[in-house]
């Protein structure tokens, strides 16, 4: 997928869920308490953040890997293959997943 691909399937995902939505314009995300949780790179990757036990547990599940973006390893952040990405009951699962993760770190 590209770029304009990927920010229109993360709205279409993000409108589905109630409890947060889709903040910036250049560099399009998700957070709460103060915490981004999810976000989608410059190569329309995208990416959403989990404990460090549960980020090892999907990137074996997933066959996937850590996230990368500007050159760098999102700390805490899993690459979500596209046919995952292409899954409304399993992302939607995985967004409220990590929305409760950053619930309960401590508010930044």
């Amino acid at each position: 997928m590209n770029y304009q691909e990927t920010l229109i399937r993360y709205d279409e995902l993000v409108a589905q869920c109630d409890r947060f939505e889709r903040k910036g314009k250049s560099m399009p995300y998700t957070s709460s308490n103060g915490h981004m949780f999810s976000f989608i790179n410059k190569a329309g990757e995208f990416g959403i953040r989990f404990s460090k036990e549960r980020q090892e547990e999907l990137i074996k599940e997933l066959n996937s890997d850590y996230f990368h973006s500007h050159n760098a390893v999102m700390k805490g952040y899993v690459l979500i293959p596209e046919e995952v990405f292409m899954n409304d009951k399993t992302m939607i699962a995985l967004l409220n997943e990590s929305y409760e993760y950053v619930e309960s770190l401590p508010e930044k």
